[in-house]
């Protein structure tokens, strides 16, 4: 079986610190770039799952890394350069700690919310009489906070952010407008590939006094996407759409009484489930690239990073 890599403990030159995220393991070098190693580690409901998933998070990278690289034109990005599959470098940005997401549709957390009787999120009014998985009029922002380790992100509005200071209003105008012309064109990608981009996430941060996107875009981690062909007919029928993005693993979890709330125990994770998300997430990878993804070698895959990583910072 491939090996998965979990955690990385690094020391590059120049190396001021390293934060350990979910998912990714951020190194600070001399305040100036970080080096992004995206593990194979895999979370859900905030909680970091016991068994890494292999490949996982080189298909992030790389998915990530093409999505920056196609929406430049749109606005600037932390990205210098992947000089590994599962690494990005890029420029320290000073982070807004508020993540913002675009929803497209009507699922997920927000079709939980509206199901139990919520009318308006972060804000945002919703209409009565909606259903599951259908479109919104158009994209709606629900932005939240950016939360601590082991802490949940929590839903807040534009005018709590305002009040709260957390950015300026002509900051939030931008954020707004990048968000959305993200949104429109990572949908746009997607439908030439067959698939909907129902919802993600976008960070923003700050270099130089411009705002910058940052960290990962458009991925299965930070977005959901449900195939084109037959939404319409699943739609009116009132059933599941298919989709691709983590949701499969939270219902996985949840079928197996996993919620994230106190007391609950993860259920076990075989290899044939380990295998099985693993090859979801390469299913997704080349439906949303077009390309067919290339396995990197996982034989020594911490050697591997450190020597292009130790190669690119000395150029």
């Amino acid at each position: 079986m491939s090996k998965a890599l979990t955690r990385t403990d690094f020391n590059f030159p120049g190396q001021k610190n390293v934060y350990h995220g979910k998912v990714r393991d951020v190194y600070n070098i001399n305040g100036e770039k970080l080096v992004m190693v995206a593990t194979d580690r895999i979370s859900a409901f905030d909680v970091v799952l016991p068994k890494g998933i292999p490949y996982k998070g080189q298909m992030l990278n790389q998915i990530a890394a093409k999505f920056l690289d196609a929406t430049t034109d749109i606005c600037p990005n932390w990205k210098l350069a992947t000089p590994d599959p599962m690494v990005t470098v890029g420029v320290m940005c000073e982070g807004f700690p508020v993540e913002m997401i675009v929803r497209g549709y009507l699922c997920g957390s927000a079709w939980r919310s509206y199901k139990s009787g919520v009318r308006e999120i972060c804000g945002v009014k919703l209409p009565d009489g909606m259903r599951e998985n259908q479109k919104f009029p158009e994209p709606i922002i629900t932005p939240t906070t950016k939360a601590e380790m082991g802490l949940h992100d929590e839903d807040i509005s534009k005018e709590e952010i305002l009040k709260q200071g957390l950015a300026t209003p002509e900051e939030y105008a931008i954020l707004e407008k990048y968000t959305l012309e993200l949104f429109k064109r990572g949908s746009e990608i997607a439908a030439e590939r067959g698939l909907i981009l129902v919802d993600t996430k976008y960070e923003f941060g700050k270099y130089n006094g411009k705002i910058y996107l940052m960290d990962e875009i458009h991925t299965p981690d930070s977005s959901r996407y449900f195939y084109s062909e037959g939404y319409q007919e699943r739609f009116e029928k009132g059933e599941a759409q298919k989709q691709l993005s983590k949701e499969f693993v939270r219902e996985w979890l949840m079928d197996n009484g996993f919620q994230g709330k106190a007391g609950q125990q993860v259920p076990e994770m075989t290899d044939e489930i380990v295998n099985s998300i693993s090859e979801r997430y390469m299913e997704l990878f080349e439906h949303i690239t077009g390309e067919k993804f290339q396995k990197a070698d996982t034989d020594n895959i911490v050697e591997r990073i450190e020597k292009n990583v130790m190669t690119f910072l000395s150029k």
